[in-house]
C-alpha cells in the first residue's frame, strides 16, 4: 500500500507545474480554429476525430501556433489572440488576463474585452479552481405545414465549476437550471424537434415549466498525457466527418461512462463503458414505448497518425441492452462483436454491435479528404453474397474541406446509409440515446449531399450557411389484422421485420426528398457576451404522389458568462 501511494505522488510532484487536465467542451469554438491549423500545415500532426481534449493538449498546439504567427491571417491571429486570453493559464502559467468578480476591480472589468471573466478563480503551483456563472435566453418560432406557427421563449442559468489538483487530477460540473419563459405545450414540441438538447431533457417536455441538465466528471490525467481514466458525463465525438459524423456525432446527447485513454507516440487508443437511456421496449403496433430497466454502450476506438498527410481510425461498439453490468464487453483489449456473439446467449442478435474505419488524407496545403465506412451487425458467414435477411447494413461517408486564404471555409460530403442502419431488430438495442441518434442525424435508408460555407468577417463575427439534399425512403406495412407486413427501414426507432419480411433495396417504401438550408450568425461584440442566430428552411417532398410541405423556424440566443 505504501509503494502504491508513493508511486501515486510521484506521478503528481512530476506533473508540469501548471498543466490543465481538464476537457474543452466539443462546442468551443477553438476546435474549428485547429482544424485549420492543421490544414494550413501550422499543426500537421493535429488529429480531429476524436474530441474534446484536455486544456494542457490545446494549449500545446496554440503555442505551436504562437510560434508560427506569421503564417495566420491577420483575423486568425486575432482569434489566436482571443484564444490566448481564454487559455492564458494554460498557456503561460500566468492570470494577468484573468478577471474575478470577487477580487478587486472585478466589476470593474465585467465589460473588459480583454480579460477573460471568472465569479472566482485560485491558483498555485499544483491546483486551480475556477468558476463562472452563465445566463442565456432564447427566442424561437417556426411557420410551416408541419410545424405549425409556433413561438416559446426560453431562459436558462448556470455555474461551471471546474480546476485541477496536483496538476493530475481534473474535475469539472456544469449545471444548469432553465425556464419556459413563453409557450405552450405545441411549442415545447416544437423545440424539441429542433433542439436535439432539447429533445434528449425528458424534464423540459415533462414539467412544462422548468428543466434541469448537468455534465460533470473526475478525470486523471499523468503528466506526460500518455494515460488518462475519466468518469462521468459528458458529450464526445468520434470520427472525421467534417458536417456530421457517422460514429459519434456531435448532435448526440450526453450520456454517463467511465473512459481510459492511452496515447504512444502516433497511437491514440481509447475505451469507453457507458449507460444510455433506453428509447423503446419490443412492442407492437408501435407506440411511444417502454423505458428499458438498463441500455449500455462499449466502444473501442483507434487513430493512427501514419504521417501527417495521411490518418487512419478504427472504431467499434455495442449497444447491450437489460443487462444492467458484463465484464464481457468491460475488457478494454477485446473485440466486441466477438465478445457479444462469444456470451453463449441464444439469441446472439439482441445486442447491436457496429462497425467502423476511417481515414483522412491532406495531399495539399488548405485541402483534406475523408471517407468513412461503417458496419451495422455484421454476420460473417453473409459477407460478399445475396443478403436476404438484412444482417450486414452499411453506412458510408465522403468529404472534402477546403480552407481558403479569405478567411473562409469550403465543405462538401455525401453520406450514405442503408436500411435499417443504426436501428436494430429488438428495438431495444437502437443506437440513440433518450431519442437522439448517436451517430449521424440522417435517418435510416437515405443518403444526403451537404455543402456548407463557414466565413469569418472578423475575429467575433462569424457566418455559417449550409444546404442539404437528402433523399429517404420510409414506411411500415399494415394487413387488415393489423399485422407487420413490411418495414422499409427508414425509422431508427424501429427496426422490427428487418430479419424475416423482406430483403430492402436502398430507397425502397415512400420516397421523400428534403432540401434544407439553414443560416447561421455569431457575434460577440464583448468577450464572454454573444449573440447567435440561426435561419432554417426545409422543403419535404412526396415523390409519389408530387405533393410538397415547407417548413420555417429560427432561434435567436443571447449568452452572457463571467
Amino acid at each position: 500500500m505504501k509503494k502504491f501511494l508513493f508511486i501515486f505522488l510521484l506521478i503528481f510532484i512530476c506533473s508540469d507545474s501548471y498543466s490543465q487536465t481538464e476537457l474543452v467542451n466539443v462546442s468551443n469554438p477553438v476546435y474549428d480554429f485547429l482544424k485549420r491549423m492543421q490544414l494550413k500545415q501550422v499543426i500537421p500532426e493535429y488529429n480531429s476525430s476524436a474530441a474534446p481534449l484536455s486544456r494542457k493538449k490545446i494549449s500545446s498546439y496554440l503555442l505551436i501556433i504562437k510560434n508560427k504567427e506569421n503564417l495566420l491571417t491577420g483575423t486568425d491571429r486575432k482569434i489566436l489572440n482571443d484564444l490566448s486570453i481564454e487559455f492564458e493559464y494554460d498557456m503561460y502559467g500566468s492570470v494577468r488576463s484573468q478577471s474575478s468578480l470577487f477580487k478587486k476591480n472585478g466589476f470593474e472589468n465585467i465589460f473588459n474585452d480583454r480579460k477573460e471573466k471568472y465569479l472566482y478563480f485560485y491558483s498555485d503551483s499544483g491546483n486551480t479552481f475556477y468558476s463562472k456563472f452563465n445566463i442565456s435566453f432564447s427566442q424561437r418560432g417556426s411557420s410551416g405545414d408541419s410545424l405549425g406557427k409556433n413561438s416559446i421563449t426560453l431562459g436558462q442559468f448556470g455555474l461551471d465549476l471546474r480546476g485541477t489538483l496536483f496538476n493530475a487530477v481534473a474535475y469539472s460540473l456544469n449545471l444548469n437550471r432553465g425556464a419556459i419563459l413563453y409557450g405552450d405545450s405545441a411549442d415545447i414540441s416544437f423545440a424539441s424537434k429542433t433542439d436535439n438538447d432539447l429533445k434528449g431533457n425528458y424534464s423540459f417536455s415533462k414539467d412544462m415549466k422548468n428543466f434541469n441538465s448537468f455534465e460533470g466528471y473526475l478525470r486523471f490525467q499523468t503528466g506526460s498525457e500518455w494515460m488518462s481514466l475519466m468518469f462521468g458525463r459528458s458529450k464526445f465525438i468520434s470520427g472525421y466527418g467534417y458536417v456530421d459524423k457517422l460514429f459519434l456525432s456531435q448532435y448526440s446527447y450526453p450520456f454517463d461512462f467511465g473512459k481510459i485513454e492511452i496515447n504512444y507516440k502516433a497511437l491514440s487508443y481509447s475505451f469507453t463503458y457507458g449507460s444510455i437511456q433506453g428509447d423503446s421496449a419490443e412492442i407492437f403496433p408501435k407506440v411511444s414505448g417502454v423505458p428499458l430497466s438498463s441500455k449500455n454502450i462499449a466502444s473501442h476506438s483507434l487513430n493512427i497518425n501514419f504521417s501527417d498527410a495521411f490518418k487512419l481510425g478504427l472504431w467499434e461498439t455495442v449497444i447491450i441492452s437489460q443487462q444492467p453490468f458484463s465484464f464481457t464487453y468491460l475488457n478494454p483489449v477485446s473485440f466486441l462483436t466477438s465478445a457479444d456473439l462469444g456470451t453463449g446467449d441464444e439469441q446472439t442478435t439482441k445486442n447491436n454491435s457496429l462497425l467502423g474505419i476511417e481515414f483522412e488524407v491532406i495531399p495539399v496545403k488548405n485541402i483534406s479528404f475523408q471517407s468513412s465506412l461503417l458496419i451495422d451487425d455484421l454476420t460473417f458467414g453473409t459477407l460478399g453474397k445475396n443478403d436476404s435477411l438484412n444482417e450486414n447494413k452499411y453506412a458510408w461517408q465522403f468529404g472534402a474541406y477546403w480552407t481558403t486564404p479569405l478567411n473562409a471555409d469550403l465543405i462538401f460530403e455525401y453520406t450514405h446509409l442503408d436500411p435499417f442502419v443504426y436501428s436494430h431488430r429488438s428495438n431495444k438495442s437502437t443506437y440513440t440515446n433518450k431519442g437522439v441518434p448517436l451517430g449521424h442525424s440522417l435517418p435510416p435508408n437515405s443518403d444526403e449531399i451537404a455543402a456548407q460555407l463557414k466565413y469569418r468577417f472578423s475575429n467575433r463575427l462569424g457566418f455559417n450557411l449550409k444546404y442539404r439534399f437528402q433523399r429517404s425512403g420510409e414506411g411500415i406495412l399494415l394487413d387488415s389484422a393489423g399485422n407487420l407486413i413490411a418495414n422499409y427501414g427508414g425509422d431508427i426507432n424501429f427496426g422490427l421485420g428487418d430479419a424475416y419480411l423482406r430483403s430492402n433495396g436502398f430507397l425502397d417504401g415512400k420516397r421523400i426528398n428534403r432540401n434544407i438550408l439553414s443560416a447561421e450568425i455569431y457575434w460577440e461584440p464583448v468577450n464572454q457576451f454573444a449573440l447567435e442566430c440561426k435561419l432554417e428552411n426545409e422543403t419535404i417532398t412526396d415523390v409519389e404522389n408530387n405533393i410538397s410541405r415547407s417548413d420555417f423556424y429560427f432561434f435567436t440566443n443571447m449568452k452572457m458568462s463571467f
